[in-house]
Parts: structure tokens; sequence; C-alpha cells
């Protein structure tokens, strides 16, 4: 139970953290971080994520055209489309860091 308590206390500074951090002070007018946090964020997720897709679609591919030989045929048409798609986030996450790239400044 203290544990858990530890870990709850933890998590709600990590949390509200960055709320401090990013108060505005008086006076105001600065620049908006949400745009470029944005485009960051959606590069990096979509090609993290994307990378681990490839990666496990890959070796599970490998492995069953390990185990059975004879199905490699079909494996590979379904592991070719399975690329495509996994791909196609990475490019959705490029295009809308570009398209947040245009709203900062």
């Amino acid at each position: 139970m203290r544990k858990l308590g530890a870990l709850l206390v933890w998590t709600i500074v990590a949390l509200l953290l960055p709320a401090v951090a990013f108060a505005e002070t008086s006076g105001g007018g600065g620049g908006s971080l949400g745009p470029g946090l944005g485009a960051g964020l959606a590069v990096g997720l979509a090609g993290l994520g994307c990378g681990i897709g490839q990666g496990l679609t890959a070796g599970n591919t490998t492995a069953g055209i390990a185990r059975n030989p004879g199905a490699a045929g079909s494996m590979f048409v379904n592991f070719i489309l399975g690329m495509v798609l996994i791909e196609s986030i990475a490019i959705y996450g490029l295009v809308i860091g570009f398209m947040l790239q245009d709203k900062i400044g």
C-alpha cells in the first residue's frame, strides 16, 4: 500500500510539474509552444510507432515462413501490404507536422 501511495504522489507531481513550468508570468504575450510541440510529437510518435510495427511485422513474417516455407508466397503478399499500411501512418504524421509548421511563429 505504501508503494501505491508513493506511485500516486509521484504521478501527480509528474503531471503537474509541466503546468508550473509553462505558467505564464504577468505581461504575457509570448510565442505559442503548442504547434511546435505538436509537430515534433506528430513526426516523432508516428516514426516510433511505425518502427515498432514494422519490426514486429517483419519478425513475425520471418518466423511464419521459417515454420511453413510452403506458405511463403501468400505471406509475402500480406507482408508487403502490411508494410505499406504501416508506412502510411508515418507519412500522415509527417504531413501533420508540415501542416503545424506553418502555424509556428
